[in-house]
């Protein structure tokens, strides 16, 4: 039995560390796409990307304890923190109990078999992305619901844009300022949720969730904001088409 679990935490480890390097992987190709857009040089950007992974390897660790840490503040041992209400860390959830299931013996296998077979149904009725289909399987619905709402907002961005009889450059003009405008949202996202929570670690007692009636009107005033920010991602790159005499530029999404 301990030999077995020995051999399930090495493969364990083996498979972190192949998921860790595929998804670094998978973020340089990312940067090297948009050097080869802007006419970056390669190695440096290695380079650059190398720093990178170490570094954040080593800082990494401070804002997800302060992220944890603040939200046990806020909502108490076992409904705050990662996997709670606020984290709820589904990938790190589903790794978890598989884990468990390979070191304990317990695996779900009616689960995995279920899975399996949707799977090749998914691929059989020829689902255009299986994997984002698959993924919206275990997200939670604000996650899925916020992609949705991201869905809606292009379809809108490119009707309009039809409408208006844009020529390819104009339209690909159109489509980089969207991805740029939609990744400078979700980066700043990011970036303020760290601050609140290092603002909540910090001062708990003074949050604003403890503000008398804040609580209930709190949902009411994302409403004007979700508003605005619909208006922004609509606005800002259809303003940019520019005219139809100027050069194509090279798209965002190659």
């Amino acid at each position: 039995m301990q030999r077995r679990s020995v051999l399930s935490a090495v493969l364990l480890a083996v498979a972190a560390v192949g998921c860790v390097s595929a998804a670094v992987a998978g973020e340089m190709l990312q940067d090297l796409k948009v050097g080869h857009i802007l006419g970056g040089t390669p190695w440096k950007m290695q380079v650059g990307d190398v720093i990178g992974v170490i570094v954040a390897s080593l800082v990494l660790f401070f804002p997800l304890y302060m992220m944890h840490t603040s939200d046990v503040a806020q909502f108490g041992e076992g409904v705050g923190g990662f996997g709670g209400r606020t984290y709820a860390a589904p990938q790190a959830g589903l790794m978890a109990a598989l884990s468990q299931g390979i070191v304990g013996g317990e695996m779900a296998w009616p689960l995995v078999l279920v899975g399996i077979a949707m799977g090749f149904a998914v691929i059989l009725v020829k689902v255009r992305s299986p994997m984002l289909f698959s993924v919206g399987m275990y997200l939670p619905l604000e996650t899925t619901a916020a992609i949705f709402v991201g869905g809606l907002v292009r379809g809108m961005v490119d009707k309009i844009r039809d409408k208006r009889g844009y020529n390819a450059a104009q339209k690909a003009r159109v489509e980089n300022a969207g991805v740029l405008a939609a990744s400078g949202l979700i980066a700043g996202e990011a970036l303020v949720g760290l601050f609140i929570a290092a603002v909540v670690g910090i001062r708990a007692e003074h949050a604003f969730w403890r503000v008398s009636g804040f609580e209930s009107l709190a949902p009411w005033l994302a409403l004007p904001v979700l508003a605005v920010l619909v208006w922004y991602l609509i606005a800002v790159p259809l303003r940019k088409a520019g005219d139809a005499s100027e050069p194509a530029p090279p798209t965002a999404v190659m």
